[in-house]
Order: C-alpha cells, then structure tokens, then sequence
C-alpha cells in the first residue's frame, strides 16, 4: 500500500485534481470514481497542504458542497494571441469563499479575500512537481559548483562532485541534467574548442537586481497577467514581496490553463494547425478535434477564456474552452493562416460573446423596442449604446427607442436583453427560437409570481 505524497509527477494530473475537488465542486467519497477511497483521501489532503495557509475549517454535523465565487464584471475581450483585460484595479476586494464537503463532519473551504490577496495562491501547484533523491542532489551540488563562475565540462563536473562532495554519478546522468538546466535557463552552455563547457546563467537575476523598480513591475505583473506564476518565481528569488497591488478582479483558475495557452500561443506563433483533445467539465466525455489556432478571447463577466479556431473539414470558425483542453499537439504549418486571421477579423464584429451558431453562414436580426422616459432615465438609452456592442440606437417617437443588431447568434444576448424587462414593449428576431424562447421564459416568470399576462 503506497504511503501519501504531497508531491506529484505531472502538471496536467494536478490541474485535473484541482479542478475536479476546488472549481467544478468537490466530489464526495461516492463521487470520485476514478480510483479507490484511499486514494481521495490522498488528493484532498494533497490539496489541503498545497493550500494551507487559505484553508479554514469547521466541524459540523453534516458538510456542504463546494462552489466557486465569482468576480463579475461586463464584456468580452478579444485580441489576436491574448488579451486579458479583467478590470485590474488598486482598491477595495471582493470576498471569494469557497466551500468544500468532506464526510465525518469536517466543513473544510478555501477563504480569499482578493483585496487582501497579494498573489496567486493557484501558483502553489506549480511548485510541486516530485523528483528522485538524485534530482534533489544534484540540483544542489551543481549550482554551488559553478556558483564562482566556473566554466566546466560535463566529465569535470562530475570530477568535482566526487572530489569536493564525495558524491559519485555516472557522467551521463550529470550531462543530461546539465542540458536539462541549460533548456530552463538555470545554466549557459557553450563550445569552446571541441569540448561543450556550463556555466550558472546569472544574467537574468543580475539584469532585474540592477533595476530598482523591477521588483514591483514584477509584483504587477503576476496578478494582472497570463503566465503570472513567472513573475512569482522571480520575486521570490528577489526575496520580495508584493506590498503594492490588489487585483479588484482577480480569475486565479487562469494559471491552471497557462500550460495548454502557451503551447497555442507557440502554434499561433509558427502558423500552425493543432490537435485537440477535450475533456467536458458537464459530462466527463472526450472528443477530439484538428483546427487552426488565431485567437484567445477572454470573458471579462466570467472569467472564461476560450480559443477561437478554424475548422477545415465544416470550414468554420468554432470557440473551445480553454479549462476543457488537456492536450495540444503541433501539427503542419498552414500558408493560409494569415488570409484566415483577416476574415476572422471581419466576422469578428458580428460576434455578440464567442459563438458563431454552428452551422449557420448568415447574420441574425434582432430588434427590440424600450419605453424610456427621458431625460430622467437617459441611463437606459446609454446602456443600450455602451453595452449594445455595434447595435444601433433609435429614438422612434416620445419615450420609445428601438435597438437593432446583427449578430451571428442572437441567443447569447438573451441574458443581456432581459435585464431590460419592464421596459421592452416588443422584441423580434430572424431567429425565431430565440424570440420564442424568450417570451416562454415571461410566460414561466407570470407563472412564477402568479401575475397574469399583459396582452
């Protein structure tokens, strides 16, 4: 029977972890069927240990489900690569408390207060990887090696380990981990002659220390932006901590998916196609799918990030979740890439949120009628052009304005829309299912509150 590990081997094991016990909800023992009891228990104390200091529990008599708090604000945000524009302000917080079930009584959630919340506390799974008891050693003993700007070979490394350390290792084991360094920039490797010498790479610590507002940058740079988890790495080699900046809205699952980002940000970069494999949050299903990465849109309202791609085979642009990628596989560069980026753009400015209606190669009208009376309520017809995107406002007669828009799905506007309701005295869309469906949802609220309908 193996013993519990606070450390784990992969990231995507431990994204997968995270998001099944802390954003989609915990799973009960019953629940969690993928392996054995002991088994949840081991990843739940995993969890709670990686987490600790945001970790409160309760002792109850019966627990409660878990559910994940939410920062609201408007919009979408779309740009070619990425874009993350999530209102990051330097003021008052908002409270995110998450509650998490365990059984035999223990009520256990994570309590964050963005406003007091100077990082990212997600960024602790990235610190958490396993390694053998020869990784650990020769970590050590490598780095205080060259730490006097030595520059040696692979076979003098391993001559020093065994001469200064009394440490001894097969030469082959030392070069690989020398490589190893040297693709993560802890080492520099260089040829001299015939021979391949390592040196420390200090220069990227020496060029933030000898800029003094660095530090803060950096501090900024990790709550306000994607791949923040790198500016976290070098504040703590700074042995600094962020006194400065509060994120108002602050999306901390983001750093779960930066490892699947920066691989299509990579495929954006070579103009290539990408292999796909999804995972649903909802159902646990996998499927697969081959498209051509252009851009990353970012939800402002939920948080959501979602890759937008062109789909060959039903040439179609399709919007995935980026939380439900697992794994992105390079393929072929396409020559057409940049002539895809620029209808994208074009059909860009009929998109409403990220859905192009599946199939469906034409726009959708939507008109809706409003009483407002104005001036006192000049707020409802500045709603309507600030949040209408690129719909179009009219003042039809006294206390009447009319909103159209052409979209590619229309039913996306629906929760948009019925934040008017009091006001539309009708509404019509090209797409009947969503006229029909949003006078269903009256009737239903009628019902609801025993109102009878106005006709």
């Amino acid at each position: 029977m193996s013993d519990f590990q606070e450390l784990i081997k992969s990231f995507p094991k431990t994204r997968e972890y995270v998001r099944d016990f802390f954003v989609y909800g915990f799973k009960t023992r019953e629940e969690f069927r993928e392996k054995s009891p002991r088994t949840y228990d081991n990843e739940r104390r995993r969890l709670e240990s990686w987490l600790g200091d945001y970790v409160r529990k309760d002792y109850v008599s019966k627990g409660s489900n878990i559910s994940q708090g939410a920062n609201v604000s408007q919009g979408v945000n779309i740009s070619q690569g990425v874009n993350i524009s999530q209102g990051i302000n330097i003021s008052q917080g908002v409270n995110i408390s998450q509650g998490v079930n365990i059984s035999q009584g223990v009520n256990i959630s994570l309590a964050i207060d963005s406003n007091l919340l100077d990082t990212n506390p997600l960024f602790q799974v990235w610190k958490t990887k396993s390694f053998t008891d020869n990784d650990i050693v020769l970590h050590f003993l490598i780095l205080d090696l060259l730490s006097d700007s030595r520059e040696l070979t692979a076979e003098e490394i391993t001559e020093h380990l065994l001469a200064e350390y009394e440490a001894l290792f097969d030469v082959q084991t030392v070069r690989r981990k020398c490589n190893a360094y040297e693709k993560e920039g802890l080492l520099q490797k260089k040829k001299v002659g015939k021979t391949v010498v390592f040196s420390l790479d200090l220069s990227l610590i020496s060029w933030i220390r000898d800029r003094e507002n660095m530090a803060d940058a950096l501090s900024f740079y990790q709550i306000a932006e994607s791949f923040g988890v790198v500016g976290n790495y070098l504040i703590e080699k700074l042995d600094h901590r962020n006194q400065s900046f509060r994120a108002k809205h602050s999306f901390c699952v983001h750093t779960l998916e930066d490892e699947i980002l920066l691989k299509l940000l990579d495929a954006m970069n070579g103009k290539q196609e990408v292999h796909l494999e999804m995972k649903s949050s909802k159902h646990g299903t996998t499927n697969t799918a081959d498209c051509t990465p252009l851009q990353i849109f970012t939800s402002t309202r939920s948080g959501r990030r979602f890759l937008c791609g062109y789909v060959k085979h039903s040439r179609r642009f399709t919007c995935y979740r980026l939380d439900t990628i697992r794994t992105v596989t390079p393929l072929q560069r396409l020559p057409e890439y940049d002539e895809l980026l620029s209808i994208l753009d074009r059909n860009r400015e009929h998109l409403w949120g990220v859905s192009f209606h599946g199939g469906s190669r034409h726009l959708e009208k939507l008109t809706m009628k409003l009483q407002v009376f104005a001036p006192r309520e000049q707020y409802i017809v500045n709603r309507l052009k600030q949040e209408g995107r690129h719909g179009t406002v009219t003042k039809l007669e006294q206390n009447v304005y009319q909103y159209e828009i052409e979209v590619f799905d229309c039913n996306e506007m629906l929760p948009w829309i019925r934040t008017f309701i009091g006001r539309i005295l009708s509404l019509t869309c090209t797409d009947k299912s969503v006229e029909q469906l949003f006078y269903r949802d009256l009737q239903t609220m009628y019902r609801m509150y025993q109102i009878e309908e106005t006709k």
